[in-house]
């Protein structure tokens, strides 16, 4: 079999489910394909690259981090719909294949169980709670860093789980402005959480038009899809949470899996 078309059999075969098939829902969910195997089989990654994903080809979807055209990254979605998992996926792939030289990250989470195995790794600077009075600090540190980062190598990923956590610290908004701004092109890239029903609040309304780039999970609430994505004709009722997402590729959508965290 063609390496790069190795997992597509069984990613064609999710397309083709309906939402109502819940027993080969489970058999294809269990037949995904692991992080490990799925590195072993495109390593080595592009470098600057953010491994985001595998399309229904089976092939790997990537995000250069030199460009920043596409700003920062929001992912959305309903509750327990796979949001956390995802930037699990993606700073494993961080740790794995990229030196210490080339891409770090941060985590801004009020769950820092889910992340406690991932503030040993190699490659991540810490893990915060919103409640600490350090993420201010860090955030302006951040500021400071990429003001200073002009012709610089290294790569910064901020991770923010649960966005609106945040926008709760009016200290921390003017730094965090600046960073959803101008990061990516100083080699800053925020990547966050919000839950559908959040994202499309009075609360977060000042901060959306920031985030071009929008990955959705599963949202039940055609309503809050279609603000969300401005189509009156799209939904994400047949997204299958956890491990699967939707991204906008020119005019089409373009849904993609994660694989198992192994």
């Amino acid at each position: 079999m063609n390496n790069t078309k190795q997992f597509s059999p069984t990613l064609q075969s999710f397309a083709n489910l309906t939402s109502d098939a819940d027993n080969q829902h489970s058999t294809l969910l269990s037949a995904l394909p692991s992080l490990n195997s799925v590195l072993s089989e495109f390593a080595p990654l592009p470098r600057a690259t953010l491994f985001l994903g595998l399309a229904t080809d089976g092939l790997p979807i990537l995000l250069n981090l030199l460009d920043p055209l596409p700003g920062p990254i929001m992912i959305t979605g309903d509750e327990g719909s796979g949001k956390t998992n995802f930037l699990r996926i993606i700073t494993s792939v961080l740790d794995r294949v990229h030196a210490l030289n080339e891409v770090t990250y941060s985590v801004i989470t009020d769950n820092a169980a889910e992340w406690k195995d991932f503030q040993r790794s190699r490659n991540c600077e810490d893990v915060f709670s919103p409640r600490e009075l350090k993420v201010q600090s860090h955030l302006h540190s951040i500021v400071a860093w990429a003001h200073s980062n002009k012709g610089g190598q290294q790569i910064r990923l901020l991770i923010i789980d649960r966005l609106n956590s945040v926008l709760e610290i009016p200290e921390a908004q003017q730094d965090l402005n600046w960073l959803l701004s101008r990061g990516p092109s100083r080699r800053v890239w925020p990547i966050v959480t919000s839950n559908s029903s959040i994202a499309v609040s009075d609360l977060f309304k000042p901060w959306l038009d920031l985030f071009r780039a929008r990955l959705f999970s599963h949202i039940h609430n055609d309503r809050e899809t279609q603000s969300l994505t401005g189509s009156s004709h799209i939904s994400f009722t047949q997204l299958m949470a956890p491990f699967q997402f939707a991204m906008r590729e020119g005019n089409d959508w373009l849904p993609f899996w994660i694989p198992t965290l192994d």
